[in-house]
Formats: C-alpha cells, structure tokens, sequence
C-alpha cells in the first residue's frame, strides 16, 4: 500500500538488534498489573519491542530539550518547561491502553528524574446526557461524540506549560463521565496521550490533536483479529459485572450469554468496526512508529516513519 512508502518496515528480531539491552526493569507480576483485561504482555515483549521503542523515544526527547533550549537562549528568554507530548492512537480492544501504561513506566523507571503522566481521550467523550440530547448516543466513540474543543484546550493549556491543568475521568464500569471528579496534571516533563481518537481531524477544527505530539505511537491488527480481542473482553467483562449492579454491563449478566453475545457483535458491527474503518484506521500514517500485532497480541512488525 502506498501508505507504507514513507515507513521502514522492521521484523522482532531485527528492531531488537538496535537496543540489545538485557535488562527490562519490570517482573512478569508488574506487566499483569498494567495489561487490560485479555491483553497478552511478556518480558520478552518489553525486552525485543518496547525498550528500543523507549530508547528511540529518549533520543527524540533530548534533541527536543536541546532544541527548546536552543531556542530560548536565542530569543533571550528564561528557560520554562514544555512537556514532551507522546500520543498512543488504534482501535478499541487492540491494547493501546496497555502500551501506554507501559510506556509510562518504563519511561519513569529509565528517567526517573522526570515527571511522566499519562491520561486518555476517554474523558474528553460528552457525558451520555448530553449524547442523549444530541440523538448520537448510537455513535458512541465516534469523532462527534467527543469534546474535541476541550480536549484541544487541554492539550493547548499543558503546552503552554500552565502549572495545574485538570482531564475528565471516564469510567468503563458506568460506560459514563464522572461527575465533578478530574485527573489533575501537574507541570509533567512527559505526557502520554491514549485514545482511539488522537490521530483525528475534528470535523469542527482546523487544527489535529496530534498536531500537539512530539511523537506518536500506532498499534495496529487486522479487523477480524481485533474483533475477537473485542468478544473476549466481552466475555470477561461479562464474567466480573454479574458481582456488581451499577456496572454497565450488569443487565446483560442476567438473561441469556447466547444473546449478551449477539448483543456485542451488532456493537462490533455497528459501530466499532464503521468507526475502525472510516476514522481510526485511515489515521495511522500520521504516527511516527506502527506497532503491528499478530494472533495473542503478538507483535511481529514495527514500522517506523522515514522523515
């Protein structure tokens, strides 16, 4: 695909040669801790893909604090703090969320010395009222569901480096915004930014998310791959949701698994997969690098943007 042109495409074995460091930092025990529900993570993943990744990422980062410094001792003015901005975009169910987590501690385990926060889009989708008001709730996750205005202004207020900025908190368990509850962002040197949506152009704006990213990160599958991540989480959300009535997915505990299952498949159909195919997918040749799974969340290509 012409897409491809402007990557070098790189196999496990050959992305792993760049960085041969033994060491992961991290028990087997600390990855289960951070992985989503049936998202698959090895040592051996944080060993041949993701410390060279993060090796890549600390280079980019030091050229970026040269070049900010740089720049202000030729404007003459005082040094102040920029965050370094990384982006984490793919479908739901493809393990973003787990890469960026994984980022995140990596990065505070090998720059322990900097402040590396992590938040996601989810926050920044209107809360189901305002869904309802609008006649889109059917179009959950998609681009006009999210407040890209305040998602913007966000990433604008922490690039102008404003000492206290507040994200809204999102819960997967009520599938709804928190009220009047907020993850404060305190003056990070490294902000990781995860959602299905960073990639996007706002329909409403001039002006991408990603255009904030000093670096961008693309975790991709095949759709029939993804879609049976997606059921598997299913499952197993289903699995945990039956202990608790305000869970969203409470309901579906209750009648038949046969017809809970039909339920989520007319959702992949219906929504995931459209929203996959029209707005997720055609981003990723914005990202820098392209992290490209294989069956049990095995990655076995990294591509990396030429320029």
């Amino acid at each position: 695909m012409d897409e491809w042109l402007n990557y070098d495409r790189f196999d496990r074995e050959t992305w792993h040669s760049f960085f041969p460091y033994g060491k992961t930092f991290l028990t087997q025990e600390n990855l289960d801790d951070i992985k989503s529900l049936n998202d698959q993570i090895s040592l051996a993943d944080v060993r041949e893909v993701y410390l060279p990744l993060i090796k890549l990422i600390q280079l980019q980062y030091q050229n970026y604090l040269q070049m900010q410094l740089q720049k202000m001792t030729f404007l003459r003015k005082p040094m102040r703090r920029i965050p370094y901005i990384i982006g984490i975009a793919g479908s739901v169910a493809v393990g973003k969320s787990t890469s960026a987590r994984l980022l995140q501690i990596l990065l505070k385990r090998l720059m322990p010395d900097k402040q590396v926060e992590l938040i996601t889009t989810d926050g920044f989708i209107y809360p189901n009222r305002e869904l309802e008001k609008r006649g889109i709730m059917a179009r959950k996750g998609f681009p006009e569901s999210y407040d890209m205005e305040k998602l913007l202004t966000f990433l604008n207020d922490v690039n102008a480096g404003k000492d206290y900025v507040q994200a809204p908190i999102y819960s997967h368990s009520v599938y709804d915004i928190v009220p009047d509850e907020y993850q404060v962002i305190e003056k990070p040197d490294v902000l990781i930014v995860e959602g299905i949506n960073v990639l996007q152009l706002p329909t409403t704006q001039r002006i991408y998310v990603s255009d904030f990213f000093d670096f961008a990160v693309y975790i991709d599958a095949e759709p029939e791959l993804i879609e049976q991540w997606y059921l598997e989480r299913f499952g197993m959300l289903l699995d945990t949701a039956f202990q608790d009535p305000s869970n969203y997915y409470y309901p579906y505990t209750k009648g038949s698994r046969q017809q809970a299952f039909a339920m989520a498949r007319k959702v992949w159909d219906t929504v995931d997969l459209p929203n996959l195919r029209d707005y997720i997918l055609p981003t990723r040749n914005r990202a820098d690098v392209i992290l490209h799974k294989a069956e049990n969340h095995h990655i076995d290509q990294i591509y990396l943007r030429e320029d």
